[in-house]
């Protein structure tokens, strides 16, 4: 009998006994109209009236009487009868009873039940009793949810407990007893299921009240000593006080102290089995501190550890903060669980061994809904326009000032025409006057000319950045120079640039601000101390990206559309004007595809968004080399096993990210302490396991991760071993393209990854040989601005490499900004014809590297950067209709994928199906009538 443990919303391990008070807080215990809510809503419960309502599943049953104490050589002390299930063939054979009409959609209800176990079948003294939801969809699968077990001794009663909840109403629910192994008899003495957490719409049908935003922490603040808390590989400890009355609870009486640690993972835990839902966004709120071992300040994190009905096990970071010896601070965050685990504990772990993790409180909570954006004003900006005041400096330095000790001086010789990639911003404009700034006497790097723009920029708009930079001699190599904002104690990156000569060179970079500082600065920055700084027609004016999409949308036509003309035949002339043809594009055949996780695909909603709006995968973690080969020799594919299965079943294309990662951090340890000689050969074994395993299953690869940003495997086996990367790979597989991969390639806020040093990179690793199919660009991207990212793919495009966004997410607390970055970049992909596809990194809440950056909220809603993106997608759709011309043909531009077309005649109605595929000249499709 195949099993799909993915509909329920919670799961359940070994509940904790409860003090009275706590219980009533947990179960929703008050009062209510009916004053039933510990009603068994299941019938003839304890077998008083024999098997009626139960129905043995494909096995037989049969009841035995209190008053019997052996019957059909089955002996068990009972005051109470008891059912017995015999014949099983199979370990899901069992006992059910319908239940379809009494669960609420969103209430937890638990089950407690009396089980045992006989018969000649039982090989060993115990077995395992499971208590299983049979969960029945009109034109679906069938799905099974495990709700909880118990390991039961032979001729014992044991009890089995359990909770579920449900987030969509199946068309039948059949709840059964199962698990033991064929042949073995399943002895039930009693079995209740009650609503202990209802739903906030359910009524008194089954006598359940909601009681709110209930913390789901038993003990949360200690007034019942440690009860239901442990520690996590450590010792834990009750404390009014510590350090001479130093440290005393902010609330409440008492705190807990995880000491005698001697692991970074080693804290206080409480397992929450049964007590959080999936698919529901849960927030977490707790008061830490730390103490001892010299240490003033680490971080504190809180982390979930899931096992699943399967045995796997996750560990999921929600969140973590910078605790210090000195004062309580709060540690706040969120998760859900996409699956049904079955067992979840939640822990507090982080610092150092020896220091002491000291918690005040702990809340966990249903998360409250995000409060809907608000649209940012942009009525009255005039867009274009300089917000530095006297850039030309025809008025010598007025409104400039030096940051730092440093002297400014106005000399002439600069450049007169403004930088390309503000130039294309910008449009018809003025020439600069060819004066800058020198700046002298430079002691430290952040030395500069600078400027207030406080009252200048409005909020949520995005800003371009522009200027001429220029260093003196004195120099020992290359010097950054950076454009930087104060925005009061934050430091903002609006772009920078690598000059190694005397010449004059572009930056070009921007910046958001999404709270009101007190005090905004703007100054360049970057030299050493000592080199002289240039600076000339510094220019900051918000972007008007409205403008720059319609010229992007004429591009797209131009380059993702063809010309199409349909021929028709077997219709008489003079039926053309009364035939009518509706064409509908179904499928774009671009490639706009997604990152996802293992975790991801037990949430059916997430797999429907991903199954309907993408065509392409990558997966988050799972075919990294620290995620497959943890250990030396322990390979795990199961995860990405799983990952590629499902792709494949819906016809989705996969790239493989990544082989190898070379940034030092992402290194596993065990490959650290390997000798050169076992680095080469494990290099050698990861290749030749990851790719001949996957063959052909994979049309990308990230060859060698981040190659600008880390030398791991250069520094210890030497310049060759890249190019070697990509030879191996090519003969193990050479269906796939191999890709290089880096970050910050596109924005101007990094000079390790600029264009220039990416084409570089690139040519060199051609010129050792190195088969580079692709360049990958990630797109972890901030306020992005048009003509910069259209420069850096067209520097790259003179490689003739299809480019991929291959990692894209933008990041705004205001979704309709966040809306505005993501249409900026997919048109701008869009309208190029270097790039080649697009992939986000993640669309779900929760679910993604960087926070502010999701598609979908949490619990599944569409929110306005995801309505954007889908807004997006249907543009990008061609659809036409009218009447057959006189040459019987009906003519049509599109972009290029999959169509369907109705042809109705004053006699018939015919439709057909075509791809559109691309090419230069107009396609024919001949149809016949």
């Amino acid at each position: 009998m195949k099993r799909f443990f993915t509909c329920c919303v919670s799961n359940f391990h070994s509940k904790p006994k409860l003090k009275k008070s706590q219980s009533q807080i947990m179960a929703g215990n008050i009062s209510n109209p009916s004053g039933s809510n510990a009603d068994n809503i299941l019938l003839n419960h304890d077998f008083s009236d024999g098997l009626n309502s139960w129905h043995p599943n494909s096995c037989k049953g049969y009841v035995i009487s209190a008053k019997a104490c052996d019957q059909a050589g089955i002996s068990m002390e009972s005051d109470r009868n008891y059912a017995v299930i015999t014949d099983r063939k199979e370990c899901w054979q069992g006992l059910e009873q319908n239940i379809t009409d009494k669960i609420l959609v969103g209430s937890t209800y638990t089950i407690s039940a009396f089980v045992g176990v006989s018969g000649p079948g039982l090989s060993q003294e115990s077995a395992d009793v499971k208590a299983t939801l049979k969960l029945e969809y009109q034109g679906s699968d069938t799905q099974y949810l495990f709700i909880g077990s118990t390991s039961v001794i032979k001729g014992s009663w044991e009890k089995l407990e359990g909770t579920f909840s449900l987030s969509t109403k199946p068309d039948r629910i059949i709840f059964y007893l199962e698990g033991p192994a064929p042949g073995v008899d399943l002895l039930i003495r009693s079995v209740e299921i009650n609503c202990s957490s209802p739903n906030n719409n359910t009524l008194s049908t089954v006598g359940c009240v909601s009681t709110g935003d209930e913390n789901i922490i038993i003990n949360p603040q200690f007034e019942d000593g440690l009860n239901n808390w442990s520690g996590r590989g450590c010792k834990i400890v009750l404390n009014d006080s510590m350090a001479d009355g130093r440290i005393v609870p902010k609330s409440g009486k008492l705190f807990a102290r995880a000491t005698e640690r001697t692991q970074a993972w080693n804290g206080i835990q409480q397992e929450i089995t049964g007590r959080v839902q999936r698919k529901l966004a849960y927030e977490i709120t707790a008061l830490v501190r730390i103490y001892g071992n010299n240490v003033t300040s680490a971080d504190v994190r809180a982390t979930l550890w899931v096992q699943t009905p399967d045995y796997r096990e996750q560990y999921i970071g929600i969140a973590n903060v910078q605790a210090t010896d000195t004062d309580w601070v709060t540690l706040q965050g969120k998760f859900l669980l996409n699956g049904s685990p079955s067992k979840v504990v939640l822990y507090l772990e982080g610092p150092p061994s020896g220091t002491d993790i000291l918690v005040n409180s702990l809340v966990v909570k249903h998360a409250a809904k995000t409060p809907p954006s608000i649209p940012p004003n942009a009525k009255n900006v005039i867009f274009g326009l300089n917000i530095i005041e006297n850039s030309n400096l025809s008025d010598d330095t007025k409104g400039w000032f030096p940051l730092g000790s440093c002297t400014l001086n106005v000399k002439t010789g600069s450049p007169h025409i403004v930088p390309p990639m503000a130039r294309d911003s910008l449009g018809p404009h003025e020439l600069l006057s060819g004066r800058y700034i020198h700046v002298t006497n430079r002691t430290q790097t952040w030395n500069g000319p600078a400027q207030v723009i406080t009252d200048k920029v409005k909020l949520f708009l995005t800003y371009q950045v522009s200027a001429w930079v220029r260093i003196g001699s004195g120099s020992s190599g290359p010097q950054n120079v950076n454009v930087a904002l104060g925005a009061d104690d934050q430091w903002i990156n609006g772009g920078q640039t690598e000059v190694s000569d005397k010449q004059w060179h572009e930056i070009g970079g921007s910046f958001r601000i999404e709270k009101q500082p007190s005090k905004l600065m703007v100054y360049i920055q970057g030299p050493a101390s000592g080199v002289d700084l240039m600076v000339a027609g510094l220019q900051i004016f918000a972007v008007d990206r409205r403008a720059r999409f319609r010229y992007l949308k004429m591009q797209t036509d131009k380059i993702r559309k063809r010309d199409v003309v349909l021929k028709f035949s077997g219709l008489d002339a003079s039926s053309y004007v009364n035939t009518t043809v509706q064409v509908r594009q179904t499928r774009n055949d671009f490639p706009i595809g997604t990152c996802i996780s293992r975790s991801n695909i037990d949430n059916e909603d997430f797999v429907n968004f991903l199954v309907k709006h993408f065509n392409w995968a990558v997966f988050a973690n799972e075919l990294k080399w620290y995620w497959t080969e943890a250990q030396q020799g322990n390979l795990n594919y199961k995860d990405a096993d799983d990952l590629l299965s499902l792709c494949e079943k819906y016809k989705i294309e996969t790239r493989g990210h990544c082989i190898f990662w070379e940034v030092e951090q992402t290194v596993q340890p065990w490959i650290k302490s390997l000798n050169n000689n076992d680095l080469m050969t494990a290099v050698q074994n990861r290749l030749t396991s990851l790719l001949t395993r996957y063959k052909g299953k994979f049309s990308h690869y990230d060859v060698n991760n981040e190659m600008l940003h880390g030398s791991f495997y250069q520094d210890r086996l030497g310049k060759d071993i890249r190019a070697n990367m990509f030879k191996t790979a090519n003969q193990l597989d050479s269906s796939a393209t191999l890709f290089v991969n880096d970050y910050h390639i596109e924005d101007g806020c990094d000079t390790k990854s600029c264009p220039n040093k990416y084409t570089q990179h690139i040519l060199d690793l051609q010129d050792q040989g190195a088969p580079v199919g692709g360049i990958g660009i990630q797109g972890h991207i901030d306020n992005p601005v048009g003509p910069i990212v259209c420069s850096s793919l067209d520097k790259l495009g003179i490689l003739g490499l299809p480019i991929w966004f291959t990692e894209l997410d933008v990041s705004s607390a205001n979704e309709y900004v966040r809306g505005d970055d993501l249409e900026v970049m997919l048109r701008e992909a869009l309208a190029h014809p270097a790039v080649e596809g697009i992939m986000l990194w993640g669309f779900w809440e929760l679910f993604m590297s960087r926070d502010n950056a999701h598609l979908v909220n949490a619990e599944g809603d569409i929110n306005e950067a995801g309505k954007r993106f889908l807004a997006l997608k249907q543009e990008w759709l061609s659809h036409s209709h009218g009447h057959v011309d006189e040459l019987g043909q009906f003519n049509f531009r599109g972009f290029y994928g999959t169509y369907n077309v109705d042809i109705v005649t004053p006699s018939k109605k015919i439709s057909k199906t075509f791809v559109l595929d691309k090419g230069d000249n107009p396609m024919m499709v001949s149809i016949d009538l």
